[in-house]
């Protein structure tokens, strides 16, 4: 395969396109999980009380809101959106399983953090090309 030569002020083949989509979907994942992940870090009485009721105590609630926080973070640089949906994803996961198995809050307590699952899901395995 030899060298292509083209002239110098042609315009290239392909062009890359700003992935509107992909930004609008990361941002709204990002928000998400740092709006979620820093109610977790604060001392909010509702999270308090959900994590003393899964037996784990605060510094499960510490972790799951730091791994949170990061997920959301890196929701934001396009090369890091597979580390963000493991790591938001992985909570998600957590959550659907705790909700049905230890809350015992059945599929009504797990719709919303799986419908955040599916979502990250989306978001990583959008496609630009």
């Amino acid at each position: 395969m030899g060298i292509v030569e083209r002239d110098l002020l042609a315009p290239p083949e392909r062009v890359p396109a700003f992935d509107t989509v992909g930004w609008v979907l990361r941002i709204a994942a990002s928000a998400v999980f740092l709006a979620v992940g820093i109610s977790k870090l604060e001392s909010d009485a509702f999270w308090v009380r959900l994590f003393a009721q899964i037996g784990l105590g605060d510094w499960f609630r510490y972790l799951t809101g730091a791994l949170q926080v990061a997920g959301g973070l890196l929701f934001l640089v396009p090369r890091t959106v597979y580390p963000a949906a493991v790591l938001a994803g992985s909570t998600m996961a957590g959550a659907v399983a705790v909700h049905l198995f230890v809350l015992g809050t059945g599929v009504g307590g797990a719709i919303i953090p799986f419908a955040l699952l599916l979502f990250i899901v989306v978001v990583a395995m959008r496609r630009t090309d």
